[in-house]
């Protein structure tokens, strides 16, 4: 059984910064793409950033330049750095991974941790 769980989530003012962690335990062969995305109240839920197995970066033009994806694939964990960080990055952010099995993937969501910017 693959679980996720993300921490660092909280409350920060406007223009602070925070960095959250997300690990997966149980029995994994190997992660393809790793993921963060958030959900705002009332709207849906939108890709924030991903890392793929060899390193390549995605990141949502409102989140670009001023966070940052990254992984340790020896702790199966993904992170992410959030500076200058804004009233409207409020919300709650869920990890996603897609973990390679051998001849299929899957994919797994953390419970999600809240992130609170206040101006």
């Amino acid at each position: 059984q693959v679980q996720l769980v993300e921490s660092g989530g909280g409350l920060v003012q406007a223009g602070g910064s925070l960095r959250l962690s997300c690990a997966a335990s149980g029995s994994i062969f190997s992660i393809n793409v790793m993921g963060w995305y958030r959900q705002a109240p009332g709207k849906q839920r939108e890709l924030a950033a991903t890392i793929t197995s060899g390193g390549s970066t995605n990141y949502a033009d409102s989140v670009k330049g001023r966070f940052t994806i990254s992984r340790d694939d020896a702790k199966n964990t993904v992170y992410l750095q959030m500076n200058s960080l804004k009233p409207e990055d409020t919300a709650v952010y869920y990890c996603k991974m897609l973990i390679d099995w051998g001849t299929y993937n899957t994919a797994y969501w953390g419970q999600g941790t809240q992130v609170t910017v206040a101006s």
